[in-house]
C-alpha cells in the first residue's frame, strides 16, 4: 500500500497518524481498543458512532486516504421505510405494506429474518443517530419502489435523502472527505442535486429558478476563492460530512501518553485490517487480538469488545471477482477504491462464511466510460438523466432492442450481462460492439433536452466529446449504423418501431412506462401519451456505448439478524460483525429501492456497534468482578421501542 495519501491529512485531534508518528506519541495507534471498525464508508460510520455514543474506546480504520467509500458518491438516498418522516410524508404505509413488497420482491433469496430485523430496527435508528448527533434525512417528494408493479410497493416515503450540509463545520477534516466524482459536478466542483439540476436547468424560464441559481453561483463562487472544491455539500457527500462532523464532536481524548485514549472515536486512514489471530475472542465476553498494517507499519491490537467489518465488499478482490463477475472487467466498476476484501479474507481465516447464493452476487447500472485530461477513467452511471425519457432507445449488437430502457439500472445492468457477441463490425476504426455491451441512442431534440451521459442538457460543447470517441454522430440512421457496426436494416427497424410505440403510447414488446417507477422516471411535462416514448428522428443521430458496471456487491459475508458472522455449523462468531457490502445483501441481489445498500447498511452498521460496547462493556464488568456493566450502553431492544 502507497504512504502517499497519508502525506496529506490534515492535522487533526481525530486523526491517527500511524506511519508518520513516534511510537507512545498522541497520534500514534492505540495498543487496546473496545471497538474496531474496519472501513470509513456509511456503514462503517454508522458503526464507529453508535459504539462511541455508548461509551465505547473506537478504533476506526480505512484502507484510502480519504473517508466516505462508495457512499460518498453516491445519491446519498437511504431507504428504510416507516421512518417518522416517511410516514410524515406517506401516512397510509404500514407494516403489512412492507412486509408484503419485500416478500414479493425478495422471496427466498434472502433469508426473511435479516429484513425483519431491518424493519423492526430502522425507524428507531435514524431517530437514535439524529438525536445524537448532525445526521438530518427528509422524505422525498415522489420517489417510488422500483418494483412498482408489486404489491406493497409505494411512490414515496421509504425513501430519504440526507439535508444538504456545510462543508465548511468540518474545517480541516474536509480535505479527507472523499470528493465528488468530477462529472457529477459543475463549474469546476460545484455539487448539484436533482432539485438544483430542475432550476439550473429552468433559470431562464422561472424567477424561482433563477434565484436559486443566483445562490447556488455565488455561493460557489465565494468557495473557489480560497478552496480547491465547494463546500455546499449534497447527496452523498453531504450524508459523509454529517457523519464525519457527528464522529469530530465524539472524538476521543489522548491518555495515557498516547498509548490508549479515553471513550470516542479517533480516526486512522491508510490502515488495513491483514489478520484476526487472538482468539480469545471465542469466549463470550473476551479480548481479541489482531495485527493492522498501515504501510510498512505492522501492529498488535487487543480488541475488547469486537469488530465490525464494513470494508465494502468483494468487487476489487481479485479471485472473487474474477469467480462472481466472470468476463465483466474492473474498469467498469463506478465504485470508489478500496473495497478489495481483504477485511472478509481475516474473517474467513477465523471460520466466517461466505454467502454467494441469491439472485445476483452485485448490483449494477449500465455505465459509460471516458478517458480524462490526466489520463484516469471517467466511468459514468446512467442512472436517471437519459435512457428512460423519451427519444432513446438501446440497442445491442443486432440493431434490436434487449431491454425495457425505463427498467431500474439494476435490472438494465441485468440485461446487458445477458446478451450475446457483439456485431461483427469492420477493421480499424471504431470497435464493434462486444459481448455485455450496447449503444444508447437518441436524436438532437433529446440529447439537447436531457443530455445522453457524460453529455450535459443544452447540446452545447460536443466536440470534445466526438473527438475523443464518446459520443458518435450520424445524419441519418443508415449512416448511424454503419458507424456503429450494426446491421442497417435491422437499426431501421428499430427506430420505425420505437416512432410507432411514441404515436399510439404503447409498447408492445418491453412495456415500457406501464408502471409507476417508469413513468416517473421519464418526462411528464412533455404532454406525450406516455412520458416515456417519444419520436426518435429526425437527424442528426447520437449514440453512447453501455456497459454493465457493478455498483456494489451482494454476496457477502453470512451474518445473522443481529449482524454477527456466522460459522460453517451457523453459529454466531463471538466479537465478530460484518455490515455494509461486507455482508450478504438482506435483499438477496435483488434491487427494490433507492438506497437499500446506504439504509440497511447504516441500520445494521448502528445494531453492530452498540452491540461491541455493550460486549465491551460486558467483559470489564467481569474483569472488576461485576455482574452487571456499569454504565451499560443503551441496548439495541430501546431502539425498536423507539420506532
Amino acid at each position: 500500500m502507497s504512504a502517499a495519501p497519508l502525506l496529506t491529512v490534515p492535522d487533526h485531534p481525530l486523526l491517527l497518524d500511524p506511519q508518520h508518528a513516534r511510537a507512545g506519541t498522541p497520534r500514534a495507534l492505540p495498543d487496546e481498543v473496545d471497538v474496531l471498525v474496519v472501513g470509513a464508508g456509511a456503514a462503517g460510520l454508522a458503526a464507529a458512532l453508535a459504539a462511541a455514543i455508548d461509551g465505547a474506546r473506537v478504533l476506526l480504520i480505512e484502507r484510502t486516504g480519504h473517508v466516505g467509500g462508495t457512499s460518498a458518491w453516491s445519491g446519498g438516498t437511504t431507504w428504510v421505510p416507516l421512518t417518522a418522516q416517511g410516514l410524515a410524508a406517506n401516512p397510509a404505509d404500514d407494516r403489512s405494506q412492507v412486509d408484503r413488497y419485500l416478500d414479493a420482491a425478495v422471496g427466498d433469496h434472502a433469508p426473511r429474518a435479516l429484513r425483519q430485523a431491518f424493519l423492526d430496527h430502522g425507524p428507531g435508528v435514524i431517530a437514535h443517530l439524529e438525536r445524537q448527533g448532525e445526521l438530518r434525512w427528509r422524505p422525498y417528494a415522489r420517489h417510488p419502489d422500483y418494483l412498482s408493479e408489486l404489491p406493497g410497493s409505494t411512490l414515496h416515503g421509504r425513501a430519504l435523502e440526507p439535508l444538504p450540509f456545510d462543508g465548511r463545520s468540518l474545517g480541516a477534516l474536509l480535505a479527507i472527505l472523499r470528493p465528488p466524482i468530477p462529472e457529477f459536478t459543475v463549474l469546476g466542483g460545484m455539487m448539484v442535486d436533482r432539485n438544483d439540476i430542475h432550476h439550473l436547468l429552468n433559470l431562464r424560464r422561472s424567477w424561482v429558478s433563477l434565484r436559486h441559481a443566483v445562490r447556488l453561483l455565488g455561493r460557489h463562487a465565494i468557495d473557489r476563492l480560497s478552496r480547491p472544491r465547494g463546500t455546499r455539500l449534497v447527496m452523498g457527500n453531504a450524508l459523509i460530512g454529517r457523519f464525519l462532523a457527528s464522529l469530530a464532536a465524539r472524538r476521543a481524548p489522548a491518555v495515557g501518553g498516547g498509548a490508549g485514549f479515553g471513550p470516542g472515536v479517533r480516526l486512522a486512514l491508510g490502515t488495513v485490517l491483514a489478520r484476526i489471530d487472538g482468539r480469545d475472542g471465542a469466549a463470550e465476553a473476551g479480548p481479541c487480538t489482531v495485527e493492522l498494517h498501515s504501510g510498512p507499519v505492522r501492529h498488535r491490537l487487543c480488541v475488547r469488545g469486537g469488530i465490525v467489518l464494513a470494508s465494502g465488499g468483494f468487487n476489487r478482490h481479485p479471485q472473487r471477482r474474477a469467480a462472481l463477475l466472470p468476463g465483466i472487467t474492473e474498469a467498469w466498476c463506478p465504485g470508489a477504491p478500496g473495497h478489495g476484501g481483504q477485511a472478509q479474507d481475516a474473517a474467513l481465516a477465523v471460520g466466517a462464511q461466505f454467502e454467494a447464493a441469491g439472485h445476483s452476487p452485485a448490483f449494477w447500472a449500465p455505465v459509460s466510460l471516458r478517458r480524462r485530461a490526466d489520463g484516469s477513467t471517467a466511468v459514468f452511471p446512467h442512472f436517471l438523466m437519459d435512457r428512460a425519457k423519451p427519444g432513446f432507445v438501446a440497442v445491442d449488437g443486432r440493431g434490436e432492442r434487449f431491454v425495457n430502457e425505463a427498467t431500474s439500472y439494476h435490472l438494465f445492468g441485468m440485461a446487458l450481462q445477458g446478451l450475446g457477441p457483439g456485431s461483427a463490425g469492420a477493421a480499424g476504426g471504431l470497435p464493434p460492439l462486444q459481448s455485455a455491451q450496447a449503444w444508447l441512442i437518441c436524436d438532437a431534440q433529446a440529447l439537447q433536452r436531457y443530455g445522453i451521459g457524460l453529455v450535459r442538457p443544452g447540446g452545447q460543447g460536443l466536440a470534445p466529446f466526438l473527438a475523443d470517441g464518446y459520443l458518435q454522430r450520424a445524419d441519418t440512421p443508415q449512416d448511424l449504423a454503419r458507424r456503429l457496426h450494426l446491421p442497417e436494416a435491422a437499426l431501421a427497424r428499430t427506430l420505425a418501431q420505437m416512432n410507432a410505440a411514441a404515436a399510439s403510447g404503447h409498447d408492445a414488446r418491453f412495456h415500457r412506462g406501464e408502471t409507476d417507477y417508469q413513468r416517473h422516471m421519464g418526462d411528464a411535462t412533455r404532454g406525450l401519451k406516455n412520458p416515456n416514448l417519444g419520436p426518435i428522428g429526425p437527424g442528426p443521430f447520437y449514440a453512447v456505448r453501455l456497459q454493465p458496471g457493478d455498483i456494489g456487491a451482494s454476496a457477502g459475508l453470512r451474518t445473522d439478524d443481529a449482524a454477527r458472522l456466522l460459522d460453517a455449523a451457523g453459529r454466531p462468531l463471538p466479537g465478530l460483525w460484518a455490515v455494509g457490502n461486507d455482508a450478504a445483501s438482506i435483499m438477496g441481489g435483488i434491487y427494490t429501492g433507492p438506497g437499500i445498500t446506504l439504509g440497511p447498511g447504516i441500520v445494521f452498521g448502528t445494531l453492530a456497534g452498540r452491540a461491541a460496547a455493550e460486549r465491551a462493556a460486558r467483559f470489564a464488568a467481569a474483569e472488576s468482578g461485576r455482574s452487571d456493566p456499569a454504565p451499560a450502553p443503551a441496548s439495541t431492544t430501546g431502539l425498536r421501542a423507539a420506532a
